[in-house]
């Protein structure tokens, strides 16, 4: 499994791995039904703690990425397209917030970050 964990980064390593997987599962990279790596496996390739792996692995279930099968381990879950999309679109507002909110630290006004916004959008 190529993984990037950035050690350095603010973000928890759970999260960092649950981000990566998860981008890998709605592009496909990661098909239906494939086997994952055990969270043994896991951690000893990325140099972290079981836990973490493991930490990872139940958060994916959770929201339905993965599913785990005791004795069997854990696989990609069969996900609705209509979730990568909602990902997808969470990702996007995620980013609009970021810009929002730096435009207003920089001094702008809500009309300014609209007509900002129109400009961009127009280049498309």
């Amino acid at each position: 499994m190529n993984l990037i964990i950035n050690n350095s980064s603010m973000t928890p390593i759970y999260e960092q791995i649950v981000s990566q997987m998860k981008e890998k599962i709605i592009s496909g990279q990661l098909k239906p039904d494939t086997m994952l790596p055990s969270v043994r496996t896991l951690s000893k390739d990325l140099r972290i703690s079981a836990l973490t792996v493991k930490k990872a692995y139940d958060a994916m279930e959770q929201e339905g990425y993965i599913v785990t099968v005791h004795g069997k381990g854990s696989f990609v879950a069969n996900i609705n397209p209509n979730l990568a999309i909602e990902e997808k679109q969470k990702e996007v507002e995620k980013i609009f917030e970021q810009g929002i909110r730096l435009g207003k630290e920089c001094g702008m006004s809500m009309d300014d970050i609209r007509d900002l916004f129109e400009v961009v959008l127009n280049e498309f």
